[in-house]
């Protein structure tokens, strides 16, 4: 890749997992009034068609990793699980009102954290029983769960297998014992191997693993390795995500300094390294940070122009209404998005008064909607148009005179009625988005608000 670029294009930019991006959401959130009308607009539209998607966030862990940046809450004591569970399942019979006498079909289910697994197998057996216990699963129904190597059992693999699990993500990071010795990560390669190996052996159909870039301590070398025992466990697909160095809001990150951390020069080694390795093993780039087999869905899916992008990250699933329950989740019914309180404690109090718990959110104007497409196709297909008067606005002409140094460096070609990115400009497509960003314009944040793009 061409150094230069790379150094010129690494600026902080946000992950588009949504358009608009959260600090640039309207200061008063959507009522619950107003959030129920748009949640039941986009169930009646999809319910009997695509189905809808559930996120439940589990935000327990008993140790902190100080690199971090979700939301998560620090614990031993596993009596929290039950009171978690019960909270949850509150909050998703609440939506069963605006439901109406609809059973929800389930397209899409994903546990993340914090630890999933700090919940035992029993408890999570509970919390998806009664999730679907009033739903139908669609018959193409994707449910995944995120693992820790340290702490997810074998009797957690068979539970969720049971409970309809075909998806696993892999929190690995690194394999250097000296990078997880400083991120307070506590886990081995051969925990990593049995975890995938006994997924496979269950019967799970698609490993992932989330690989870091950029962590303390990282080095050229100890990626180079990293990699090799990645390919040799040659999981179906891999994020590869760039270290968010955020101590201002993540404090746990002050555990370390700028100083133990690769420099600019270091880090673009540390990240070509790592994705030359993954494409020499056969990986694909199926967009920012995501590489997978051609033999996985992932892939597929981009190839057959399927691929979505939302809170969850990229899936094959693309449903217009997706629901998060549990303390910091963010919901989508895609003319807005909500999102729950993030304190545990808030969440509680919220549901106990028998309120959603919504804390902030946005409702999105013509113009955003136009803007979500053009950056949600540039995620997922590396390419968009605008054919009619509904697909574009003056924001869009505003975006392709802010390209035109990128046109330059051909890392994307202009046609008359849309663009497309090149194979040299798939490395850089959160910059391109970043063009057709039209708040992220009108109020250039002052303060650090994103991570770098490499």
């Amino acid at each position: 890749m061409d150094k230069d670029l790379l150094f010129k294009y690494n600026t902080p930019g946000p992950r588009y997992t949504s358009y608009p991006t959260v600090p640039y959401w309207q200061k008063t959130p959507p009522g619950e009034a107003k959030w129920k009308e748009l949640v039941h607009d986009a169930f009646t539209f999809s319910n009997l068609t695509e189905g809808i998607s559930l996120y439940v966030h589990l935000p327990f862990c008993e140790s902190l990793c100080t690199y971090c940046g979700c939301n998560t809450r620090i614990t031993i004591n596993h009596g929290v699980e039950n009171k978690y569970i019960d909270a949850v399942l509150k909050e998703w019979e609440m939506y069963f009102s605006v439901f109406g006498e609809n059973t929800p079909v389930i397209r899409e289910l994903h546990l993340g954290g914090g630890t999933p697994t700090f919940f035992s197998p029993k408890n999570l057996t509970r919390l998806i029983e009664g999730l679907l216990k009033k739903a139908v699963v669609h018959p193409k129904a994707s449910f995944s769960f995120e693992a820790h190597p340290g702490n997810t059992t074998d009797e957690h693999l068979v539970a969720l297998f049971h409970a309809g699990f075909r998806r696993i993500s892999i929190g690995v990071q690194d394999f250097n014992p000296l990078v997880l010795a400083v991120i307070n990560r506590h886990q081995t390669f051969e925990q990593v191997r049995h975890l995938t190996e006994k997924a496979r052996e269950i019967g799970y159909t698609s490993v992932n693993y989330d690989i870091v870039y950029g962590l303390p301590e990282q080095r050229l070398c100890s990626m180079m390795q990293t990699m090799m025992r990645v390919i040799q466990l040659k999981p179906d697909r891999i994020a590869f995500y760039s270290y968010a160095h955020i101590p201002w809001i993540k404090p746990g990150q002050r555990n370390f300094t700028e100083l133990d951390l690769p420099d600019a020069d270091k880090k673009m080694a540390i990240y070509e390294t790592g994705r030359n390795a993954l494409e020499l093993a056969g990986y694909q780039d199926i967009g920012m940070d995501h590489f997978a087999l051609e033999t996985d869905e992932l892939y597929i899916a981009q190839q057959e122009s399927r691929l979505h992008r939302n809170f969850m990250g990229y899936t094959d699933t693309r449903t217009q209404l997706l629901i998060g329950l549990g303390a910091s989740s963010i919901s989508d019914s895609w003319w807005g998005y909500v999102q729950n309180e993030k304190k545990v404690e808030d969440y509680y109090k919220r549901i106990a008064a028998n309120e959603l718990p919504i804390t902030k959110g946005h409702l999105l104007s013509r113009e955003d909607l136009i803007l979500r497409k053009h950056i949600l196709h540039l995620m997922t297909r590396f390419e968009t148009s605008w054919h009619s008067p509904s697909e574009t606005s003056e924001e869009v002409y505003q975006a392709l005179e802010r390209l035109s140094e990128l046109e330059a460096d051909e890392l994307i070609e202009i046609e008359p009625f849309g663009l497309r990115v090149t194979e040299k400009g798939k490395a850089f497509v959160r910059n391109i988005c970043m063009a057709f960003d039209a708040r992220l314009w009108a109020d250039l944040p002052q303060t650090n608000l994103f991570s770098q793009t490499i």
